[in-house]
Order: C-alpha cells, then sequence, then structure tokens
C-alpha cells in the first residue's frame, strides 16, 4: 500500500483534506478506544467529495431549510460525520471530537440528531439511515411539487447518503429501496462504501448477489467507481447522477476499509476497534502524517472546509431573497408554508374535529379515526400519510386528496405498500425534514415487524402517528397469527413514545388531537368492532390519559379499562350494583399521559386505598401498577384463537359475567 493517494485524481489540497479527515477519525477512535475507525479511513474521499463539492448547507444555521440533507446511513463510521461537521463549521468543537463515545458528549457512538447539531437523523440500526433518506426525498419532493410556482422553486434540495454493506443486507433497506424506486425520487443519491467486509469477515461469507442489479431491478440509476481513492470518478458520477430526474441513484464505490493502515485495512479487524498505537503510528508514517500532535488540522485543510460558512451564508441569503419575492407574488401559500416548516397548527383547526354522542350508533374506532383524519386533514396542510397496503382497513385514505405518486407527488395519500418496517423508517425521514405531519397504518399485530423504526422514531422525537388497528382478540376469525397480546405492553414500554387505545369515537377523535398536537411519536390503538359511545367519554380529558367515566360515591371497587374493555366494565359495573357493590369505572386510554398528570389529579381519578380490576384484551403485564397486589388483572397472557369475536371473548373470559363474578371476590363477596 502507498502512501499517497493517485495523483491524477486529487490535488495536494484535496489529499491534505481528505487526510485530515481520516486522522480526526482515527486519532477520536484511539483516545476513546472504543468505535468504528475503518469505515471513516476508507469513506474519507468520497465523504470529502460531496461535503466540499456538492452538498448546499449552512453551518452557521443548520436548520436553513432549502439545505441539502446528508445522511450516514453506516452510523457506526459516525467519526466520518463528527469531523466533516467540525471541519465545516458547525457548533462542534475539537473537544467535543476528543470525548467521542463519552458520557453526555457530542459525538456519540453513532449518530444522533437531538445530541449532535448538523446531524440529520438518528442512525443506529443498518439499513434505518437508507431508508430515512427515502422519506427526506418524498418530504422534499412533495412539497415542492405543493408550493413550487414556475420561476420560483424554493423547495429545491437533494438528500445525500453514505451506505454500507451492512445496510444492503437488512430487510429494511429492500423495502425502503423498492419504494423509492417506484417513486422515482431523483433528488436521492446515494454512495456505497463497497468495501466487501463485515464484522464476521468478507462479506463473501453470506452476501453475493450483484448488488447494482438488484438496485437496477428497483428502478433504479446505478453506477461504479473501481477506486475508492478516485475523486474525480467519483465527482464525475455524481454529476451524472444529478443529471437523473426520475430515478433514485446509487454509485457503488470499492473502498478499502482501513485505508492507510499497512498491516489492518482491507479487514475485518479494522472495522470495530482502534488501531493501537504501533498502528496508529505505523498509519501515520505510511500516509505521511505528522506524529504529533493528535487531532492534527493543517491550517491550509481548515481553511479549505471552513469555507463552506460563507458559502452556505451565501447560498441562504439567495435563497432568502427568493423566498421574498415568492412571498410578495404568492402571500398565502408562503404564509402556509412558513407555518408549516414553524411546526405551526392553523388557529381554530379543532373545530373540524366530528363531534360524536352517546345517541350516535356504535361506531368501530378504526371507522372513528378515518372520519377524523378525512376532517382535519381539509384544515392541517401538514398532514399526510397512508398504509402499508390496509387502507381500507385501516381506514387511512383521505377522499379529498389525490395519491402521491412519482406524476402526482403533490397528493396526500401514501401506499407504502406490504412494507411496514420501511414504512416505519421512510416515515422517521419525513418527519425529520421538517413541514410536514405523517401517520402510516398497519394491523397492530405488524408492529413487530416496524419495531426497529417505531423505537428509532422515539428515541429522535421524531413526531410520527401510528394508526395500528384491528387491536385484540376481537379480531376474531383470523386467529392468533393476527391476534395482538403483547405488542400493547411493548409499545408502552417504549420510552419516549405515547400509546392511545380510545373506548370510544369520542376518545378516538381526542386521541387524534393529542396526536396532531404531540412533538413525539403517538400510537393510536384502534378496533375492529364496533363500540358503543358512553355519555361521559370526552375529547379533552383524553389529554390526561385517564379519568372518571362513570362516578360512585365512596365507591367500593374501581374497574380500570382501556379500548373496547371499557364497555365491558361499564356493564359489569351495573349488575355489581344489583350486588351492593359501588364500583367506579375509569377509563385509562394513555398510561404516559396519566402518569405525567399531577399526582392530586392521579388521586382523584385512582381512589387511594380502593380495591381495583383492571380489564384489558392483552397481557396483564404491567398492570399491577395500577391494581396492586390486592386488585385482580384480567387480560390474556396466551395467545388467541380463530373464531368469531362473541366466541373468542366468553373463550378467553370477557364477559360481563366473568368480570363481576372476579370484582367479587376482590371485594369479598
Amino acid at each position: 500500500m502507498t502512501g499517497t493517494l493517485l495523483d491524477k485524481t486529487t490535488t495536494n489540497l484535496d489529499e491534505l483534506s481528505i487526510n485530515t479527515i481520516r486522522f480526526l477519525a482515527i486519532d477520536a477512535v484511539e483516545k476513546a478506544k472504543s468505535g468504528h475507525p475503518g469505515l471513516p479511513m476508507g469513506a474519507a474521499p468520497m465523504a470529502y467529495v460531496i461535503w466540499t463539492k456538492f452538498l448546499r448547507h449552512s453551518p452557521s444555521n443548520p436548520k436553513w431549510f432549502n439545505r441539502d440533507r446528508f445522511v450516514l446511513s453506516a452510523g457506526h463510521g459516525s467519526m466520518l460525520l463528527y469531523a466533516l461537521l467540525h471541519l465545516t463549521g458547525y457548533d462542534l468543537s475539537l473537544d467535543d471530537l476528543k470525548k467521542f463515545r463519552q458520557i453526555h458528549s457530542k459525538t456519540p457512538g453513532h449518530p444522533e440528531n437531538f445530541a449532535t447539531t448538523g446531524v440529520e437523523v438518528t442512525t443506529g440500526p443498518l439499513g434505518t439511515g437508507l431508508g430515512n433518506g427515502i422519506g427526506l426525498a418524498i418530504a422534499e419532493s412533495h412539497l415542492a411539487a405543493r408550493y413550487n410556482k414556475p420561476g420560483h422553486e424554493i423547495v429545491d434540495h437533494t438528500t445525500y447518503a453514505i451506505v454500507s454493506d451492512g445496510d444492503l443486507m437488512e430487510g429494511v433497506a429492500s423495502e425502503a429501496a423498492s419504494l423509492g424506486g417506484h417513486l422515482g425520487l431523483g433528488k436521492v443519491i446515494y454512495l456505497y462504501d463497497d468495501n466487501h467486509i463485515s464484522i464476521d469477515g468478507e462479506t463473501e461469507l453470506s452476501f453475493t448477489e450483484d448488488r447494482m442489479k438488484r438496485f437496477d431491478a428497483y428502478g433504479w440509476h446505478t453506477q461504479a467507481v473501481a477506486d475508492g481513492n478516485d475523486i474525480a470518478g467519483i465527482e464525475s458520477a455524481i454529476h451524472a447522477a444529478r443529471a437523473v430526474k426520475d430515478k433514485p441513484s446509487i454509485i457503488a464505490v470499492r473502498t478499502i476499509i482501513g485505508y492507510g493502515s499497512p498491516n489492518k485495512s482491507n479487514s475485518h479487524d479494522i472495522h470495530g476497534s482502534a488501531l493501537g498505537p504501533d498502528e496508529l503510528k505505523a498509519t501515520k508514517l505510511n500516509l505521511k502524517w505528522p506524529l504529533e500532535p493528535d487531532f492534527y488540522i493543517p491550517e491550509e485543510a481548515g481553511a479549505h472546509f471552513r469555507s463552506a460558512v460563507d458559502a452556505g451564508q451565501q447560498a441562504e441569503s439567495e435563497w432568502n431573497a427568493k423566498f421574498d419575492a415568492y412571498k410578495a407574488a404568492f402571500p398565502a401559500e408562503a404564509a402556509e408554508l412558513e407555518g408549516m416548516i414553524a411546526g405551526k397548527l392553523p388557529e381554530g383547526w379543532e373545530k373540524a374535529l366530528p363531534v360524536y354522542t352517546s345517541e350516535d350508533k356504535p361506531v368501530a374506532t378504526r371507522v372513528a379515526s378515518g372520519k377524523t383524519i378525512n376532517a382535519i386533514t381539509a384544515v392541517l396542510p401538514s398532514l399526510i400519510g397512508g398504509s402499508a397496503d390496509l387502507a381500507p382497513s385501516n381506514n387511512t385514505y383521505v377522499k379529498a386528496f389525490k395519491d402521491y405518486q412519482k406524476d402526482s407527488p403533490y397528493g396526500r395519500n401514501f401506499h407504502f405498500g406490504v412494507r411496514e418496517h420501511g414504512m416505519g423508517a421512510i416515515m422517521n425521514g419525513i418527519a425529520l425534514h421538517g413541514g410536514l405531519k405523517v401517520y402510516g397504518g398497519t394491523f397492530l399485530i405488524f408492529m413487530d415487524y416496524m419495531k426497529g423504526a417505531v423505537r428509532v422514531a422515539a428515541l429522535s422525537g421524531a413526531p410520527v402517528i401510528y394508526v395500528f388497528t384491528h387491536d385484540s382478540i376481537g379480531l376474531g376469525e383470523d386467529g392468533p397469527t393476527h391476534q395482538p397480546i403483547e405488542q400493547i405492553i411493548t409499545l408502552r414500554a417504549t420510552p419516549q413514545l405515547t400509546v392511545l387505545r380510545p373506548a370510544d369515537a369520542v376518545e378516538t377523535v381526542g386521541a387524534w388531537k393529542v396526536a396532531v398536537e404531540s412533538q413525539d411519536p403517538v400510537a393510536l390503538i384502534l378496533t375492529r368492532q364496533n363500540l358503543p359511545i358512553h355519555p361521559n367519554s370526552s375529547i379533552e380529558k383524553v389529554a390526561l390519559g385517564g379519568y372518571t367515566l362513570v362516578d360512585a360515591e365512596n365507591p367500593d371497587l374501581l374497574l380500570l379499562a382501556t379500548g373496547s374493555e371499557v364497555s365491558l366494565v361499564v356493564e359489569a359495573q351495573a349488575k355489581l350494583a344489583e350486588h351492593g357493590v359501588k364500583a367506579k369505572v375509569v377509563t385509562l386510554p394513555s398510561w404516559e399521559l396519566f402518569d405525567a398528570q399531577p399526582q392530586e389529579y392521579r388521586d382523584s381519578v385512582l381512589n387511594p386505598g380502593v380495591k381495583r380490576v383492571s380489564v384489558e384484551a392483552g397481557s396483564t403485564f404491567g398492570w399491577h401498577r395500577y391494581v396492586g397486589l390486592d386488585g385482580d388483572v384480567i387480560g390474556i397472557d396466551t395467545y388467541g384463537a380463530s373464531a368469531p369475536i362473541k366466541d373468542v371473548m366468553k373463550e378467553f373470559g370477557f364477559t360481563t359475567d366473568n368480570v363481576v363474578a372476579r370484582a367479587l371476590k376482590v371485594v369479598g363477596k
């Protein structure tokens, strides 16, 4: 291995700058004695080309709306991104780089949008960032189609990403790439770090298909660059990709993992561990880099990278002038878009919420949800969404608007196809792009397919809305493969995720109000079966997480329930009165929201000292936090069965008689 890059492809400044990226990454990993130096060493040239020759961004204003987006889907190589952010002038100091992977640092092991200025999305699990990038591009194309006018292209930016072998192996990447190709997202340009090495060894152990033919089949524009150090070749390939307007692009760049390391390059040994002092010294000598000091930034390279600050300010200033002209020509559209970018809801939007009363016929909460979506989308220009090929069942289709497709990107109905995990990753990208509020629907049981994306949404604060229908064994004949048991408690166990299981149509409207106003992800858990509407149900009280639905003076017992089982305990409350038991009914649509209320309010609802019975057609796990050891939890800790709903509910004890019998036992009667 030589100590210089190919003369025909670089200038001395290029080489100096690329090696600056490499050694900032190497030194940070070495200081932390933890991390992944191999990817930054091999991918530094392609990253350098993107960041210095193509990426339009403004380090002094990282949230400039019309910036290009960059995603490091291969998030384990995070020091590559941190080095670039520091060098180009973002609020990330050299001291921050020296605290790589340390507690409370701005440079965690994988990129996190909430921890580091300039990081667009949280990538960690491989394939996640690839899907996020598709979402970012969908948001750009949708907003451009709706708000750009002839001579006024105010939404016009590209999503770049670096993806790895591991990204392409994960199934979520296939789902997202398939949809991206179908949609013809021309402003997606991915550079594939094709280094042929994974943790176990050479990728030939398990990954032998022709990756570019695969992407050809997805409908992508594909290219290859044979030498990862050929920056002229990389630049030329990106120019060619930018010229393709009707397909996403991927460029396979054949790199050498750990480039520059005499003894560890092109080996899995350098994938996920520091070089060590001896190999670090050997690498610096090989690439003709000063042995001291660590974290060295040559003055010429530093100035070259920092030119991004002035260039970004100029690009932003030019865009601001364009937007001012747009605002003068199209004041209504400009005001609407500005409000969406700021995350503001139109004044009085909640007046569009449907109104239900106890005089109305029973209605499934999925149907009430669909009616709500159709009503509020008309007054919420930021609201868009769809489902994973289940719109008729999820009731997620908005009749007044067209479909989002390649030829109609202004449409507000998304068809994600049978791709739950891809849908989740794409939704995160749409949400974190800014300007849009996105929802996506599937059956609750299939949440398992997208749990990884749900978790990352919660971690990164992506304010997406999940519409999970067919919420229990009440699904009936489809049987245990489709009847969720542990899914609700799995969602409740996810930090920073609000879960809402409304009891009827009124609470469903309230749940949507919470979801629209939330700055964090929200999961709506909805029924297939019709439910009666309770006289005391409240849209406003849903935001409290729980409230008294049927009161009783000095109650002997509290009956707690969510969703479809609320009507069951209401019936049980009336029968218990015949036994001389005064029961109070509490509806708990959201544990998270209820637990966030002041203790005084929670005590007013749960009456400390009064015995309790909870009823929910799902796992009993977690309910004892509300019921205590002297109460009873009625649920289901086995799998369901295939039968009509009445038979299934009876089989598993969700009947008025069973609730009454167990309640009487709790109160000693």
